[in-house]
């Protein structure tokens, strides 16, 4: 009798400890589908925001919209949310914990983030007065004015707007490269890039150039 009391209550410690063991899985922390698209307002046109990060800060995870602004991720009811890309103000959105679904749809707008420096002015000399004298007193000789006509040539200006060397990008020109960079990586991802040697493309400009004269030596 005491055997059979002593079995019984040794079984209940081990279905106690076996349901202490698993896992909780309370309804609040049921998994949901969480898509939408990352837009812009441009020139009054809404437009798609390629590659922007979705991240979930508190879990150290998150995605990449494509080149369409989509995005889909799975999240808890309650996540936070933030979506970033360069050259826009970062959002933070937080799941709402009464959906009843398991499906969450979004469309989030990302404002351009524009930063605005104060005018600075500077000067070579001290004051307006000494650069007036200066000016004035300037020899321009025949070689400082062929200087200045190359330099506001049109073709040294139409070079100058390709070379970053010599005008440098903007936050918008840096912006929009980064982003078409970023866009060549990713449509390659996984794959190796095609050479040009097998572009049939790339062999008839070659061809042009070569009848243009392109290659020859300019004296």
């Amino acid at each position: 009798m005491i055997r059979s009391i002593f079995l019984f209550l040794f079984s209940l410690l081990l279905s106690a400890t076996a349901a202490a063991q698993e896992p909780q899985t309370p309804s609040s922390k049921k998994l949901i589908q969480f898509s939408g698209l990352v837009i812009t307002n441009m020139d009054g046109n809404m437009v798609p925001v390629p590659y922007a990060s979705i991240f979930l800060p508190e879990k150290k995870r998150g995605t990449y919209a494509d080149y369409r602004g989509f995005f889909t991720i799975v999240v808890e009811k309650g996540d936070v949310i933030r979506f970033n890309c360069i050259g826009f103000e970062p959002v933070t959105k937080t799941v709402p914990d009464t959906l009843s679904q398991d499906r969450y749809s979004i469309v989030q707008i990302l404002a351009q983030d524009t930063l605005t420096l104060p005018e600075a002015v500077i000067f070579p000399w001290p004051s307006r007065e000494h650069f007036k004298i200066e000016f004035l007193k300037m020899n321009v000789t025949p070689e400082l004015q062929r200087i200045a006509a190359a330099n506001v040539a049109n073709e040294y200006l139409a070079e100058a707007r390709k070379n970053p060397d010599i005008v440098p990008y903007g936050g918008r020109e840096s912006a929009n490269f980064y982003l078409r960079q970023q866009a060549r990586e990713y449509v390659y991802i996984g794959q190796t890039p095609p050479m040009n040697i097998f572009s049939p493309l790339a062999w008839a400009q070659f061809f042009k150039a070569w009848k243009d004269g392109d290659f020859k030596k300019k004296k």
